[in-house]
């Protein structure tokens, strides 16, 4: 599983180091154009946006495979460590569900009417279709490390943590 894991977690990893090194700069320049230059730019503040819902989606995957989503266990430890094991994969499985069925399947449904009507962003004049496409694409990860987490979850081995990047 480890050989499967870490090239993506790694891909993630730069990706979301990238986008979020470009938000910062696209903001940062929107920042001067706008109170130092008297001139706002006029694609910054739909960039910072679509770069935003990227992150956010994508970040979502990648905090689910490391564990640093929000959850609430107060319940779930009150149980047994065996009812605790049998919840999780119950609560994994549904994550699992939810990721495929709204994520994916709606997501895609978004990207291809989106794309269909040929929606175009006013500023960047893209299609609105290539910005949410995080939204299937993140339910595809969510679903895969769902997936590695429930085969985590019955062979009784945690999954391998996540490296760090060099």
């Amino acid at each position: 599983m480890n050989k499967l894991l870490y090239p993506i977690d790694a891909v993630l990893m730069r990706f979301l180091a990238i986008l979020m090194a470009a938000i910062v700069l696209v903001v940062c320049w929107q920042v001067v154009s706008r109170f130092v230059l008297n001139a706002p730019s006029s694609i910054t503040e739909e960039l910072s946006r679509a770069l935003l819902i990227w992150i956010g989606m994508v970040g979502t995957a990648f905090a689910y495979r490391t564990g640093m989503h929000l959850g609430l266990d107060i319940v779930t430890n009150k149980f047994s460590l065996q009812i605790q094991r049998k919840l999780a994969v119950v609560l994994t499985c549904a994550v699992v569900l939810f990721a495929l069925v709204v994520m994916v399947l709606g997501g895609g449904n978004l990207v291809a009417l989106t794309y269909e009507l040929n929606q175009m962003s006013a500023a960047l004049d893209i299609k609105m279709a290539y910005i949410y496409i995080a939204v299937p694409l993140s339910g595809v990860l969510i679903a895969f490390y769902g997936v590695c987490q429930l085969y985590a979850l019955v062979t009784g081995k945690a999954l391998p943590p996540v490296k760090e990047m060099h």
